[in-house]
């Protein structure tokens, strides 16, 4: 599911998250509000909003330690809430990942104002080039030479293979039908079976697969299959 107008306020005090999401609103955004630190690398990889307002200081799982997995994953824009002024520098000096920081306390209007610099930025950035390369966890795609890195190492992919991992790194999280892989990956109105795009995916899986790692690609029982 993208949203391209969608904020994520990661944000533990409901009357901030409230009042960032009322002026979004009057800006034409759309926000979701996530409270606890511990959900919020779930949310971006479900919804992958358009910008993430993510506070330093949070339950569970501190802002920091979120932008730092979400880069893992994905350049989605990140202004980051800090309560002490003294801090952005460290943050700055730490490279922790985030796009802008702004101090507590804050004015709204500034925040919403930087939010929209994010975006035209980024946006810019993404009309004028066109990266070949697609990088997701240990896995790094060359769109153009179609060719696969598995952990620094050269991994050698069939066509469908190829645009099989393509579809589904492109998108983190976002479950897949077999018959949305079927249409991604044939583009020759060929007929594949469930059974095919099975097999192809148990060969990917082997030929991508690290020792001790979470495997890349999950199956999802009765709908088909992500990455995460």
């Amino acid at each position: 599911m993208i949203a391209a107008k969608t904020i994520l306020i990661v944000e533990d005090e409901p009357k901030i998250a409230q009042i960032l999401a009322d002026y979004l609103a009057m800006e034409g955004f759309e926000s979701r509000i996530v409270g606890d630190g511990l959900y919020a690398v779930e949310e971006v990889k479900m919804y992958q909003p358009a910008a993430i307002i993510l506070d330093r200081m949070l339950p569970n799982v501190d802002g920091l330690t979120i932008c730092k997995q979400v880069r893992l994953f994905s350049q989605v824009p990140i202004l980051m809430l800090t309560a002490r002024v003294e801090e952005i520098d460290r943050l700055v000096g730490l490279n922790t990942g985030a796009d802008d920081y702004v101090c507590k306390p804050f004015s709204v209007r500034e925040v919403v104002a930087r939010i929209h610099t994010i975006l035209r930025r980024t946006q810019q950035t993404q009309t004028t080039t066109s990266p070949s390369l697609l990088t997701f966890r240990y896995i790094t795609l060359d769109c153009e030479r179609y060719s696969c890195i598995s952990n620094n190492e050269y991994v050698e992919l069939t066509p469908v293979e190829f645009r099989l991992l393509k579809t589904l790194i492109t998108k983190p999280g976002v479950v897949y039908t077999r018959d949305t892989l079927i249409q991604h990956c044939y583009d020759d109105g060929r007929i594949v079976s469930n059974r095919t795009v099975d097999s192809h995916m148990k060969n990917l899986r082997h030929k991508i697969s690290i020792a001790n790692e979470p495997p890349l690609i999950q199956a999802v029982y009765g709908v088909g299959y992500k990455v995460a």
